[in-house]
């Protein structure tokens, strides 16, 4: 439903992501002072621009333009780096319907960077994102990260620094954006594309990652956003089948599904906030647990149906529960 490599691929080199320009600053300075470490962190996930600024920086170092201190774009140094024809740039990602990155991708790399290089200059990898080394791999980059190829540049991008090690966190150079507001990434969008989507619907089922929304069918999104939260709805009155609905929707656009219901909830909770839901809060904040935590394992062998029917089935009885709080008690009296 969303491609974030076809949009960052026609995303060009010279284009402006206001959120990263004084991470683009930060660099250029470093390269003029000669100061550019040999690897660098870069802390922004690969669909709000974290691919994008690797390869910009790539393409700086590689272009063959002396007028601008940036990359033209436009030679045959950067067109290279855009279509990835350019030799001694190296990527490592996940392989197919691999999950991770694995040793063995490591170790390749390792045996390339000990070539010389095909122009005689500086070798680049970018590994993205770099969540995804497992421990093995992280493990053998870390002897790449203490002992470095003389003229080599690693580029670690990733929205989840967490995740990596701490000791190959302590050997790279950070740099982190500062995050944009929603408003601004929804005005970016509508400079990016024509037409008449909701950026803002979208970014709420995507969550705030810009590229991944260029790159994914915006009214698709926004029609299941909207038939997502119209069962919710439903669900919460009683008046839908949890088990028929969990089959249907974990048949596709199982992670697009728990973004909703995670959006569903959190404007609910939110609606508590403003004093304009009488809810219980913390049986919705566990909902909401339950919703994010389902979308973690998003990408594993889980039965989808199964973790779905039991968030529906939980949402319901929520909406149930405070029905019946609401109600008075029967044999009550009222009044006089």
């Amino acid at each position: 439903m969303s491609d974030p490599s076809r949009a960052i691929a026609d995303l060009p080199l010279t284009a402006s992501l206001p959120w990263l320009t004084a991470l683009q600053s930060a660099l250029e300075d470093s390269i003029v002072r000669d100061r550019l470490a040999h690897a660098v962190l870069i802390q922004v996930s690969p669909g709000r621009g974290g691919d994008w600024l690797a390869r910009w920086l790539a393409a700086r170092l590689y272009c063959s333009s002396s007028t601008s201190p940036r990359p033209c774009g436009e030679c045959l140094a950067c067109r290279r780096v855009v279509s990835g024809e350019q030799p001694d740039l190296l990527c490592l990602r996940p392989i197919e319907e691999s999950k991770e990155i694995r040793i063995d991708q490591v170790r390749e790399l390792t045996t390339q960077l000990a070539l010389t290089s095909h122009a005689g200059g500086r070798k680049v990898v970018i590994i993205t994102p770099a969540d995804k080394l497992n421990r093995a791999a992280a493990n053998a980059l870390l002897k790449t990260l203490e002992e470095p190829t003389r003229g080599s540049l690693l580029l670690l991008v990733t929205g989840e620094p967490s995740r990596l090690p701490a000791t190959v966190q302590s050997r790279c150079m950070r740099l982190v954006a500062p995050r944009p507001t929603r408003s601004a990434l929804v005005a970016w969008l509508r400079t990016q594309s024509g037409g008449n989507t909701d950026w803002n619907a979208v970014l709420e089922v995507l969550g705030d990652e810009p590229l991944l929304a260029l790159g994914a069918q915006g009214g698709t999104l926004e029609a299941l956003r909207h038939e997502t939260h119209r069962a919710l709805e439903a669900a919460a009155r009683g008046g839908l089948d949890p088990v028929e609905t969990a089959e249907l929707w974990g048949k596709e656009a199982y992670a697009e599904r728990l973004a909703c219901i995670e959006a569903w909830l959190l404007s609910r909770l939110r609606e508590w906030a403003s004093g304009k839901a009488g809810i219980a809060p913390r049986a919705w904040f566990e909902a909401l647990d339950e919703a994010r935590e389902a979308r973690q394992w998003a990408d594993t062998p889980i039965n989808k149906p199964l973790v779905l029917e039991r968030l529906l089935w939980r949402l319901g009885s929520l909406e149930s529960a405070q029905r019946k709080r609401s109600q008075p008690a029967s044999g009550v009296n009222r009044g006089p």
